[in-house]
């Protein structure tokens, strides 16, 4: 790692960009050196400055438009695999830390953590180590320590996962094969999955589904 942290800060939101803009300028050994709205454009950046040669360290949103956060993550580990990658969420950490982990992200933050949290999380990624908060190892240890076959969300392979968090947004079929770049018959199949695997009938059943797990989520 460099003696500077570079970083590339990756979120639809410029007030959320320019806020850990902030939170990082003010350590002196970690630099911003490219932002991005958009997955494609998180990859084009990457591409630009060679991968891990000028980057030491990409900040990524889940909830990219263009390219979902999490097919970002496995196109930069896939091409660049020594780029550490944290991902950066409002969702908790039992929704989505685990996923990330395995997919090969050094870490999980959520966008509220204390700018002490962040920095030390940035330093930590950076440096080759995975970071791991309380929540992250609690729902990390909860993982390793189910037995038996998986259920509801855990049972849902990626591309199930993206489907599924789509559809409790309220995106059409139409519209999420338009984000995924996929044929809406191929949408529906990955919806059908969905539903059986959370064992709800349609959509507003999996949205309250969604609602019961968010909110188990957030319980200590």
């Amino acid at each position: 790692m460099a003696e500077t942290i570079r970083v590339l800060i990756g979120d639809d939101h410029r007030i959320v960009r320019e806020g850990l803009k902030q939170i990082l300028a003010d350590a002196p050994d970690v630099q911003v050196v490219a932002e991005a709205q958009t997955g494609p454009e998180v990859l084009a950046e990457v591409q630009a400055l060679h991968g891990s040669e000028g980057l030491d360290l990409v900040l990524l949103d889940i909830a990219m438009p263009g390219l979902d956060g999490l097919d970002v993550l496995q196109a930069i580990k896939r091409e660049h695999p020594r780029l550490p990658v944290l991902m950066l969420s409002t969702y908790p950490e039992k929704q989505y830390a685990v996923r990330c982990i395995r997919m090969g992200a050094c870490g999980y933050l959520n966008k509220s953590a204390d700018p002490d949290d962040m920095l030390a999380a940035v330093r930590k990624a950076a440096g080759g180590a995975v970071f791991v908060n309380q929540a992250t190892a609690e729902a990390l240890a909860a993982a390793v320590g189910s037995t038996g076959a998986k259920t509801g969300l855990e049972a849902l392979s990626h591309r199930e996962y993206q489907v599924y968090r789509l559809l409790t947004q309220g995106r059409t079929v139409s519209e999420i094969g338009a984000q995924l770049g996929l044929a809406a018959n191929t949408v529906s199949t990955y919806r059908a999955r969905v539903l059986e695997k959370t064992a709800t009938k349609n959509d507003v059943e999996l949205a309250l589904f969604a609602e019961r797990h968010a909110r188990n989520a957030k319980t200590p």
